[in-house]
């Protein structure tokens, strides 16, 4: 009997999972796991919580659906606490497992712990193989080497879409062949450190955690409300559920592939016909791809704070109490309030929010970006490490950015994005 250990990270589903299939074609028997890895559950240096309450919560709810999910096929979740290069070759030792898989991490304290449980796997002498699951295109199949990768997106998107292919989603496992494993056991928020916090209930969709509510909202978007034939044109909104796709919180924990997302996608334009605004889902998925790319060619510099740009270390202020505004929605700037206060009470924000207040704490406040950064890793239910720090980067003007300054006329774009000031008088006024 080889018994092989999956290890479940952002990657938390059946559907298109090469680390999974790939496990099931070469061993006997199957153990999944996933480890609440306890370094998650800390402060950054920057004094803010590594993972809040909101993007918490997402998690257990992705991880029972998952266990649910694996029971049906035969098997079920192992959940493990502590230290992956701790935990995990107990349960090598506990199984007689000859061989670890997990998905490939590109982000510096992640590929950190990868190293540390290979390490530690080897003096067990047990094997440990990752695979490459998280972006539409597979690094492999890009027209350049990671190194050679262009600084600018737009020489790499032009070249990738050209040249590169993207390669079919593998199936959901139709059966797992494992070891009896125990029901469920998760840690409570309270265990983990954080109080629950409900979504309030003006948030522009209700997240709820899982592969089941990931493909339940990709059926709504695309085939039963057709909104993403119109994405191009509403995809700057600001209020509702529709004027985006919503897919970043399932992507971020892997409960939806982007290329599961773009074989549906080619489905409905095989149905319904092809636009630019089908078009436009996939420009934004590449973007993704992107970050995490680059993320695996500078690796830690996007954490530093000149970013990937080899300039002069920046200057900037470290004025508290503007950052507690920034964060409370209490700057008197009404627009960037609306959207820190959605934040602060939902665990979202649009894209369009995104950018102006990333924006206003740089150019306007002239803080430290990273603070917005980590107060965004906190918060975030879509917290994706490549994408929040690469996007950060990128409005700090240190990033991928081509122009010097992406400066936001915040009361410019309020007028254009929200020019009757419904989404202001939603968040400034109490319910």
């Amino acid at each position: 009997m080889r018994t092989i250990v999956v290890w479940f990270k952002t990657d938390l589903r059946l559907h298109d999972n090469e680390t999974l299939v790939k496990a099931i074609a070469q061993g006997d028997s199957i153990v999944p796991v996933y480890c609440f890895d306890e370094s998650h559950f800390t402060n950054s240096e920057f004094g803010f919580q590594k993972t809040g309450s909101f993007r918490a919560q997402f998690l257990l709810e992705s991880l029972i659906d998952l266990d649910n999910n694996l029971r049906i096929l035969g098997s079920g979740l192992l959940i493990l606490n502590g230290a992956p290069e701790v935990e995990i070759p107990k349960i090598v030792s506990r199984f007689k497992a000859s061989k670890v898989v997990a998905k490939r991490e590109v982000a510096f304290e992640e590929r950190q712990t990868e190293s540390n449980v290979q390490e530690a796997l080897f003096k067990l002498k047990c094997e440990f193989q990752t695979f490459s699951t998280s972006t539409l295109y597979h690094a492999e199949d890009l027209p350049f080497t990671i190194k050679d990768i262009p600084d600018v997106f737009s020489n790499f998107r032009k070249k990738t879409e050209k040249e590169a292919v993207i390669r079919p989603s593998f199936e959901s496992p139709s059966t797992i062949k494992s070891p009896i494993i125990e029901p469920l056991k998760l840690p409570s928020l309270l265990d983990l450190g954080l109080l629950f916090q409900k979504i309030d209930s003006r948030a522009a969709l209700d997240f709820k955690g899982g592969e089941s509510k990931a493909i339940e909202r990709l059926n709504h978007y695309f085939f039963e409300s057709k909104c993403i034939s119109n994405y191009k044109e509403t995809r700057n909104g600001l209020v509702g559920a529709d004027y985006s796709s919503k897919f970043s919180a399932w992507l971020a924990l892997g409960c939806i592939s982007p290329r599961f997302i773009y074989q549906e996608l080619k489905q409905y334009e095989a149905e319904f016909s092809a636009n630019y605004s089908t078009y436009w889902l996939v420009f934004e998925l590449l973007w993704r791809d992107y970050f995490r790319f680059m993320m695996k060619k500078h690796q830690s510099k996007f954490f530093q704070p000149t970013g990937i740009k080899n300039i002069g270390d920046r200057k900037v202020n470290n004025d508290i109490q503007k950052l507690q505004d920034w964060i409370e929605g209490t700057t008197g700037v009404d627009f960037v309030d609306a959207n820190m206060i959605e934040l602060k009470l939902t665990g979202f924000m649009s894209n369009r929010g995104r950018q102006n207040v990333a924006s206003y704490l740089c150019n306007d406040l002239k803080l430290d970006w990273r603070l917005g950064a980590a107060y965004f890793e906190q918060q975030l239910i879509d917290y994706d490490v490549s994408s929040n720090w690469g996007n950060w980067a990128y409005l700090a003007a240190v990033g991928n950015d081509p122009r010097e300054n992406r400066y936001f006329n915040i009361e410019k774009q309020a007028a254009i994005y929200d020019n009757k000031k419904s989404y202001r008088e939603l968040w400034l006024n109490s319910k």
